[in-house]
């Protein structure tokens, strides 16, 4: 049975290659409809994968075979929430691509897109359901928190957000974390306290749990920003429509404006990448520290939630040559 093979797993990247397969098995199991499947393929996995991690690691790798299928299913449906606010995402920013090919939208048209984003958003909730009415309730807050950061984000871009000056404690930096906190850190958090349920953890242990998750998402965030700066892609995807909404301007920055603060981002580029590996590390390593909490039982799969922290952001980062 696979969940005894977890059980002896030598390392986590043994552990993240026999969930991957577990998780490609069970969407096949669980979702039907091709156009949906073709949305899910080439993702990453990895709030699935967290949340399977956090219940293995709450089970001390003791649950039944069934209890790891419904822990499965559980992540399954994470997954296609996150892919459906993705297909959301793409017609909302006017992204063309996603890994790689064309945008579901650009294929099948706006309406299309947003009827089947919606309709893998019910799937997910059905499924959510019959776990219970605490994992039913996480789904629908999370989504909510995700909802209320994107339709924050649309109203930075249509309105502005009053005058500010530009500095390292300016509003420029407050709006950036909001939206980090909001689009991906709550997602981090909400996965790894939905494993915790699933192996019916409760009280502080879920808040540790939870705010491991959290740390992992800022982390994580900060380091795909990190990435996308060090290939130019930043600066028009987020650093120009920022300064846009702080100087209340409807449309976008002029070329000039837009080469100078390319050329300053480059002059600067040595500080911002230390500022953003700095703040990188501070997040992995409260991450760390919260895994070892002694509210987490003992078991190998609670040193492999120590490992994942680091291990996903270096494999992020080494794009730049960068170990944290």
């Amino acid at each position: 049975m696979k969940n005894c093979a977890l059980k002896q797993i030598p390392n986590l990247k043994d552990f993240i290659k026999i969930t991957k397969e577990d998780l490609e098995k069970k969407i096949v199991d669980m979702i039907s409809e091709k156009k949906i499947r073709a949305i899910l393929e080439d993702g990453k996995r990895l709030r699935p994968l967290l949340a399977n991690l956090s219940f293995k690691a709450c089970t001390q790798g003791n649950e039944t075979p069934l209890q790891y299928q419904k822990a499965l299913e559980g992540a399954v449906i994470i997954e296609l929430a996150h892919a459906a606010s993705l297909v959301h995402d793409d017609i909302i920013d006017e992204d063309k691509e996603r890994r790689g090919k064309p945008s579901f939208y650009v294929k099948n048209g706006v309406a299309n897109a947003i009827l089947t984003g919606h309709k893998m958003l019910v799937i997910g909730f059905s499924v959510a359901l019959k776990h219970g009415k605490e994992w039913a309730k996480l789904y629908v807050d999370s989504w909510n928190e995700v909802v209320n950061g994107e339709i924050d984000e649309v109203e930075f871009n249509k309105n502005g957000i009053g005058s500010a000056d530009i500095s390292s404690k300016s509003e420029i930096f407050k709006i950036y974390n909001k939206i980090i906190d909001l689009k991906t850190a709550v997602l981090f958090s909400s996965v790894c306290k939905a494993g915790a349920i699933e192996a019916n953890m409760s009280g502080d242990a879920l808040n540790v749990i939870s705010n491991y998750g959290r740390e992992i998402g800022l982390a994580y965030q900060l380091a795909d920003d990190l990435v996308d700066l060090a290939n130019g892609e930043m600066i028009d995807s987020v650093i120009v429509p920022l300064l846009n909404r702080l100087e209340k301007k409807t449309n976008e920055i002029k070329t000039m404006k837009k080469r100078k603060i390319k050329k300053e981002f480059a002059k600067n580029g040595h500080k911002i990448h230390e500022l953003y590996i700095t703040e990188i590390i501070k997040h992995v390593q409260k991450a760390e520290k919260l895994s070892r909490s002694e509210l987490i039982p003992e078991s190998p799969y609670k040193d492999l939630l120590s490992d994942f922290p680091r291990y996903i952001i270096n494999e992020m980062l080494k794009e730049i040559g960068v170990t944290i």
